[in-house]
């Protein structure tokens, strides 16, 4: 399964620039690495590097697909004593504009290959603003009870700000959310604080993730953008 990631990935480089371009369609693709997949607050990758890769299709009604892939630490192991190594999440959603606000509504299903019983899906919904360089949002994320999660359901929340003045060479953003239900049974709180810069196709990342369920890292990311 984990040569099946270079296979996806790269597909990904070549299927951008292979797109025409329409009017009304664009896709754009990344590929890169992580140092540590951190998702919420928690280690997916149990602290070790992530290779990742994402495709979008958007059109101009404001319709998208959105794939992802990921390495992952084995999840989900079985009788037969495999797991999953990666994990796949597609995504259909709509993003634009309500009454001067940003708002992304969608509909994500996380899949696991090879992993028992672990797929799921979840409905994030997302609103924020951008005033010149500062940038905030605010959103919640609810999957509801499913075999995967031992038939609960599961609620994210989340605040982030972001703050990119044109003359600087790097943004700022920070993080914070909040977590209960079927992966966080006694609540959880995570947050983080990042510095990002642009260098044309490449962007470089340094974070700092932090949660109240595991230590706080460091985590440094370099992605590759179509």
């Amino acid at each position: 399964m984990k040569k099946s990631i270079f296979v996806v990935l790269g597909v990904l480089c070549f299927a951008c620039p292979a797109w025409a371009q329409t009017s009304d369609w664009s896709l754009t693709g990344t590929v890169g690495i992580v140092s540590d997949y951190r998702y919420r607050g928690y280690s997916l990758s149990d602290e070790r590097p992530a290779l990742q890769g994402g495709l979008t299709a958007s059109h101009a009604s404001g319709f998208y697909g959105d794939a992802f892939v990921s390495t992952i630490d084995e999840y989900g192991v079985g009788l037969d004593g495999d797991g999953a190594e990666v994990e796949i999440t597609g995504t259909l959603g709509w993003a634009g504009q309500v009454s001067g606000f940003d708002v992304d509504v969608a509909a994500s299903a996380y899949r696991y290959p090879d992993g028992d019983d672990v797929n799921y899906v979840e409905f994030p919904v997302q609103i924020g603003r951008t005033y010149e360089s500062l940038g905030w949002a605010i959103g919640v994320a609810l999957a509801p009870a499913q075999a995967a999660l031992g038939n609960e359901e599961s609620r994210y929340g989340w605040s982030s700000l972001t703050y990119a003045p044109a003359s600087w060479p790097v943004s700022l953003r920070g993080s914070l959310g909040y977590e209960d239900g079927a992966f966080a049974p006694d609540g959880k709180t995570d947050w983080s604080v990042g510095i990002a810069r642009d260098l044309g196709r490449v962007s470089v990342d340094l974070s700092w993730i932090d949660s109240d369920a595991e230590n706080g890292v460091a985590v440094a990311s370099v992605f590759v953008n179509f």
